[in-house]
């Protein structure tokens, strides 16, 4: 049961920052990044604040466009964008063998909407690891509502050094979250560290594609304006996440990316030629009612400023998103499944 309303939405904007301090919490973190002169190395080296920043501005924004489950899935013909992303977490449980009782963790949880559709159809305990303050502040008043409260919590702590003792969890997952890590070898290691041997781990990960091209200045500037809009380092290649999980001492299993081969393509929803009246908000009629709604509510001062700033940026980030799909250079869905070996030579 998401926030629906255009007051909710104003009300969301900065999370916990102030609301006379959000304009400038905006103008910092656009510094961040390439759009703005930032450099790759300063995004690492402050990713903890950057994406904090980031979550702040736009968790709201999300929740009223998107749901409660932050990501994109493939699609089947005659399924709807809700449905898709139900059977996305699905498939991913799935494939994760998750069994009623056992202990899971969703590493960058966002406000949980997967963790909560995950916990009710395998009937697991599901503990999201989240670094920031207003999702799990957020996260908790949703599990309250749906029910799983009891069984399902929030840890805040950073991803790259989590409060948890070795080998605790039965099954560990991410989605689309490790992308925000500066060093991903280092946050599959973490992974790696908490979870039980003999037991696996999922990933859905944003990446550049084989087809991505370093020397092509579209394809770079396709590349920046997804991670100014996205809050993230640096997109890596779909081969170095792998190697990386190789690297962390798991054994892969397989992986793909499922964006081959989609009935439907992940990005859709976010085609300006597409209507839909399931996901009208995130259409192009819908998010051109939104922007002129956010403007109204900046004017009248029920929004912070700095709102239509973030909306702007978002929607750049859509249309990087919807050319890095359709040329084929970017994913979100490449998706990768490994188990830590039983004999723990690490």
């Amino acid at each position: 049961m998401s926030k629906a309303g255009a007051l909710d939405l104003a009300s969301g904007v900065g999370g916990k920052i102030q609301k006379d301090e959000v304009l400038s919490a905006v103008e910092k973190y656009e510094k961040y990044h390439v759009c703005y002169g930032g450099e790759e190395e300063e995004r690492k080296a402050n990713y903890s604040d950057m994406v904090n920043k980031y979550y702040d501005l736009v968790t709201s924004f999300y929740e009223f466009g998107w749901g409660e489950s932050f990501h994109f899935a493939p699609r089947w013909k005659g399924e709807s964008l809700r449905e898709s992303i139900k059977r996305h977490e699905h498939f991913l449980a799935l494939q994760l063998g998750v069994k009623p009782g056992q202990k899971v963790l969703d590493v960058g949880c966002g406000i949980g909407g997967p963790l909560r559709e995950i916990a009710r159809f395998s009937s697991t305990s599901v503990t999201g690891l989240n670094n920031n303050e207003y999702q799990i502040t957020r996260g908790r008043e949703l599990n309250r509502i749906a029910g799983v409260d009891k069984t399902c919590d929030f840890v805040k702590a950073d991803f790259m050094k989590m409060p948890f003792s070795d080998n605790t969890f039965d099954a560990v997952y991410a989605i689309d979250a490790t992308c925000h890590a500066p060093d991903v070898l280092g946050c599959y290691k973490e992974i790696y560290r908490v979870l039980k041997p003999g037991q696996c781990f999922a990933a859905y990960e944003w990446c550049m594609t084989d087809a991505f091209d370093p020397n092509n200045q579209e394809h770079q500037k396709i590349k920046a304006e997804i991670e100014i809009g996205d809050g993230l380092p640096d997109i890596r290649l779909t081969t170095q996440c792998l190697e990386a999980l190789k690297q962390a001492g798991f054994e892969v299993i397989w992986e793909k990316d499922l964006a081959v081969g989609s009935p439907l393509p992940w990005y859709l929803p976010i085609d300006k030629s597409h209507f839909s009246l399931s996901s009208f908000r995130v259409t192009a009629v819908g998010r051109f009612i939104s922007r002129n709604m956010v403007r109204a509510l900046e004017f009248v001062g029920l929004a912070p400023k700095g709102s239509q700033r973030v909306q702007a940026f978002l929607e750049k980030a859509a249309e990087a998103l919807f050319d890095g799909g359709k040329k084929e250079i970017f994913t979100p869905i490449y998706f990768l499944l490994a188990r830590k070996p039983n004999s723990d030579s690490q």
